[in-house]
């Protein structure tokens, strides 16, 4: 199935997917820990934005096109940033500087492959992916020189800091909601 396809497509169960190598697959209802952490980390982005970079907006869920294979493939990671302007009719997020996703116990195999393909959109800067189970994150930046990290810098403590948005935030106050521990 094509992008196009799949934008047109209704499967008429309900289920929510995202296309991946032009099999639509079906994305797993979130859980309560994984709606809290998406929506404070919204909220506090669209907060900063709003301070301190008005052309940016902070968006749920947005359908992004990756550079490979990108006439079959639209993911959808939880939260997204661009400073391109949004339209109504928009289907896909534009230049997105950064994608962020919420990795659950059922979903890491299928979370860390739409985190890899996210490394080919040419505008996206970092790529954050917090856990659902615990108190901590991984956040793969991209080199000066264009380049990605072979691994994710890991983060368990202290503060979570975005240099994409000039955003820094203690990761525990950013879980203070969900109950877990670290």
């Amino acid at each position: 199935m094509s992008v196009e396809e799949f934008l047109l497509w209704d499967s008429h169960d309900g289920l929510r997917y995202e296309l991946v190598d032009g099999v639509p697959r079906a994305m797993a209802p979130p859980r309560v820990v994984h709606g809290l952490l998406q929506s404070e980390l919204g909220s506090l982005l669209r907060n900063h934005l709003r301070a301190h970079h008005t052309a940016y907006q902070v968006i749920s869920n947005p359908g992004v096109v990756p550079r490979l294979l990108s006439a079959h493939n639209f993911r959808v990671p939880d939260l997204g940033v661009t400073c391109s302007p949004v339209t109504p009719t928009q289907a896909a997020l534009i230049e997105p500087v950064l994608l962020i996703e919420i990795l659950s116990p059922g979903n890491q195999a299928e979370t860390w492959s739409n985190v890899w393909t996210y490394t080919s959109i040419p505008t996206v800067q970092e790529i954050l992916i917090l856990h659902s189970t615990r108190i901590a994150a991984e956040l793969l930046r991209r080199a000066d020189d264009g380049t990605w990290p072979e691994r994710p810098e890991q983060l368990a403590g202290g503060d979570l800091v975005l240099r994409s948005l000039d955003f820094r935030v203690p990761l525990a106050a950013l879980y203070e909601a969900t109950g877990l521990t670290a």
